[in-house]
């Protein structure tokens, strides 16, 4: 046996000495759950592709934003579910739509022990479950209007900001939205709110989940005129990457997380000291619930390793459904 083989065993044999010299480590201040909200009260409705996970009424929602922020996780992103949608979303460019009433309601109770980011999007609002305006082309074919829907994105992320978000995070993949937002929120005096743009946001086959969850799945079509296609080259990213942080976005969003982790070190190497953010969205919580209910893979072990190679690859802030979970692990005795 070569002593450099001797060397690299000497440094795993001990779990105490494996800890002392892991370069890799989570931590639940790091970690972003995501939560939906709804109106009405006593509301808790499970998410039947989602276990675990529910629609929560504004009462309910600030029942559990106490218990996160008692585990100490960095913070929560808040997807709203209005009671009527229509074909521009109006409902999320509504000062007292469900969104503004929900971070109101958190902030009322836990000021800033807990970070408030807000999803800007159309998606879950409009009656058609694109994340825009849709015009018709002369070819008859239906697409959202990226230009048109940037207006309306300025009042929604304005709307957010009145309310209390600390955090504005835009996942519509429209061009220009970041420099659209910035602008608004300069003009009214939020110089001082960040923007965390979903800057790489493919067409992935992993949302499918949170579609339901939060009613959104496209009516007609698909997303992928206006999201980044699975299989475009890396360049494509980093030049999204680029343009949004060239209009003013803060913290950059790389979404899916575990199938794009080749992205978010791409990312993390081309951009320096860019905070980078990943969502290890809904497809990937799912698969690992379903297949641990089925006792083919111990859930905590997948879930910790998985966030780790997340961690690893770049990312210092993670969306993540196990949230919760993970802080209670991270918190248990080292074995």
């Amino acid at each position: 046996m070569s002593f450099p083989t001797v060397r690299l065993r000497r440094l795993r044999y001990e779990p105490a000495i494996r800890r002392m010299v892991q370069e890799t480590s989570l931590s639940p201040e790091r970690l972003i759950m995501p939560l939906f909200v709804r109106s009405g009260k006593n509301i808790r409705q499970p998410i039947s592709a989602m276990p675990g996970n529910f629609q929560l009424s504004i009462d309910q929602l600030v029942q559990e934003t106490n218990e996160i922020a008692s585990l100490g996780i960095g913070g929560i992103i808040l997807f709203g579910i209005p009671d009527k949608k229509d074909a521009v979303g109006s409902d999320s460019m509504n000062e007292n739509g469900i969104i503004p009433q929900a971070v109101r309601a958190v902030k009322q109770t836990l000021g800033n022990k807990l970070l408030v980011m807000t999803d800007v999007c159309f998606c879950e609002y409009t009656d058609h479950g694109h994340c825009g305006i849709i015009q018709q082309l002369p070819s008859g074919r239906h697409d959202v209007d990226n230009d048109a829907t940037l207006e309306n994105l300025a009042r929604q992320a304005l709307i957010h900001a009145q309310a209390g978000a600390d955090v504005l995070a835009p996942s519509g993949m429209m061009d220009g939205m970041i420099q659209a937002i910035r602008a608004g929120l300069d003009k009214n005096g939020f110089y001082h709110l960040p923007i965390m743009s979903y800057a790489a946001k493919y067409a992935s086959s992993f949302y499918g989940p949170f579609r339901e969850a939060a009613g959104s799945a496209p009516q007609f079509g698909d997303r992928r005129s206006y999201q980044m296609d699975p299989a475009a080259s890396a360049g494509q990213a980093i030049r999204e990457v680029q343009l949004d942080l060239d209009e003013g976005a803060d913290m950059i969003m790389i979404k899916p997380a575990l199938a794009y982790l080749d992205i978010v070190r791409m990312v993390r190497d081309r951009f320096a000291g860019v905070p980078i953010a990943a969502y290890n969205v809904s497809g990937e919580f799912s698969m690992v619930k379903a297949a641990a209910e089925r006792g083919w893979l111990d859930e905590k072990a997948v879930v910790l390793e998985s966030l780790t190679a997340i961690t690893r690859a770049g990312a210092n802030i993670i969306l993540t459904y196990w949230a919760k979970d993970v802080a209670k692990w991270l918190a248990e005795p080292a074995m």
